[in-house]
């Protein structure tokens, strides 16, 4: 028997031989990021149903030098949860791990595993009368694991923060096999190092999260959606001030959104166009935790109109039109998708400075690429943009120009003391961006960690560092 025929008939020992892929055809949609842009190739796919069956397929990988892609429900935009073009790494997907093991309403927590996808986490917080924030575009397929591996943001982080606040305890299997039980619900634990935040936003890079206890909140009650008109894009972030000012923590999500991005999604996706007409090239859509007849919105409405802030308002009569709102945003990404080829930049900028990046940003780059079409939306209540670039194919080809196009970007970020990644990771496409953004001291204390916890760089080797 072959070593590789020994491994495998290993593998199949701890999970069963079901559980255990190496058909081509099977493998496609696992080797393939979301945006169909970046292929890799896989020696297989191991499905393990059980922490215990995580830590034996890692001690069996570390014996064998072979290297380990964790997955989840591969929505990322990075690339770090496909493997690379050797054919050589395992890729381990955490999709049969999708047990709720507890949630305590008196505690508000809840444990869960890794593949838990994220919508039927907030539907089970619903069903004991809480409330669990995280909620992304793709909440309907991405899994917990991969959210707490990314850090994932999301629309409610004004309030409520990234992913990396939304948990209380982790249960990690290392790169040798052992396991860290901290699956604790405790909010004050002052005992030695705060071992989880390791492992928060680390991309499967140090550790593989199997488990999580996850915060959970009071229900925020009645909510109202309103899809607001801007005289300019800049006028966002006086809004964001008065709105705080005047509603204070009760606004839930705060997005800003171009006019360019609406008409994709009318165009290319079916059953996701507003119920209203527009005027104007930039819009807000907010959420707060109001009632349409309180007063302090009322007031606040009437002020940011009569300030200039504010140029027209909307609100959703119902929960069916607030949906249909939120499904015009959600769906951005994809009807960018269907309108061809792109440039996408997950950036964040200081709040106060997001005005000037937006008037800088667009200058340079009408001089630059003025055959680029600017898709901006994202969460302005954090300082986080989506900053996509729908582009011709002979520029979407040229290498040299989407990378002087991605530098000019990144270069006024960094500049504003921003980010080039604000939630979607690192994984392979920003690597060399880290190298530029982030070296000297800082870098080299990351790559110190990943050789103390992964020494023989099997955990996702290629991604971030």
């Amino acid at each position: 028997m072959s070593k590789t025929d020994s491994f495998f008939a290993e593998l199949a020992d701890v999970v069963g031989d079901k559980a255990c892929v190496t058909e081509e055809q099977a493998l496609e949609p696992h080797v393939t990021e979301w945006r169909n842009v970046l292929h890799g190739r896989a020696l297989a796919m191991v499905s393990p149903g059980t922490t215990a069956e995580v830590a034996d397929i890692v001690r069996l990988c570390s014996r064998a030098g072979i290297a380990i892609v964790p997955q989840g429900g591969n929505t990322g935009l990075c690339g770090g949860a496909i493997p690379d073009e050797s054919g050589q790494q395992l890729i381990l997907s955490l999709a049969r791990l999708n047990r709720i093991r507890s949630i305590d309403a008196q505690d508000f927590s809840m444990v869960a595993e890794a593949g838990c996808v994220l919508a039927t986490l907030q539907d089970e917080a619903r069903a004991v009368d809480r409330y669990f924030p995280l909620s992304l575009s793709a909440e309907g397929s991405c899994q917990i694991g991969g959210n707490l591996a990314t850090n994932a943001g999301g629309i409610n982080v004004i309030r409520y923060g990234t992913a990396r606040q939304q948990v209380l305890g982790l249960e990690v299997v290392l790169a040798d096999g052992s396991i860290i039980d901290g699956l604790r619900s405790l909010h004050k634990d002052t005992a030695g190092y705060d071992l989880k935040q390791l492992f928060i936003g680390s991309e499967g890079t140090l550790g593989i999260i199997t488990a999580a206890t996850l915060r959970l909140y009071p229900d925020p009650g009645e909510t109202t959606t309103l899809l607001m008109t801007l005289p300019d894009a800049g006028s966002a972030v006086t809004l964001l001030a008065g709105m705080r000012a005047g509603l204070g923590d009760r606004i839930e999500s705060f997005e800003l959104i171009s006019r360019y991005a609406l008409q994709l999604v009318e165009c290319h996706i079916g059953g996701a166009a507003l119920p209203c007409e527009l005027s104007g090239d930039w819009f807000v859509l907010a959420e707060v935790a109001v009632g349409e007849e309180s007063a302090a919105l009322g007031q606040f409405l009437e002020g940011a109109v009569e300030a200039g802030q504010l140029a027209d308002a909307v609100i959703a009569k119902n929960l069916a039109e607030a949906e249909t709102f939120w499904r015009a945003r959600h769906a951005i990404s994809e009807a960018q998708k269907y309108e061809g080829p792109s440039i996408k930049h997950d950036i964040s900028v200081p709040v106060g400075r997001m005005r000037e990046f937006l008037v800088r940003c667009a200058e340079s780059l009408r001089g630059q690429e003025p055959s680029a079409r600017p898709v901006i939306f994202g969460h302005v209540g954090d300082g986080n943009l989506h900053y996509n670039l729908s582009v011709p194919e002979d520029l979407a080809s040229d290498a040299k120009r989407v990378g002087q196009v991605t530098t000019t970007i990144y270069d006024l970020v960094a500049e504003l003391g921003g980010s080039f990644s604000a939630e979607h990771g690192v994984g392979v496409t920003k690597r060399t961006y880290l190298e530029q953004y982030r070296g000297g001291t800082e870098l080299e204390l990351m790559r110190r960690l990943k050789h103390a916890l992964d020494p023989q760089a099997l955990l996702n080797p290629g991604k971030v560092i």
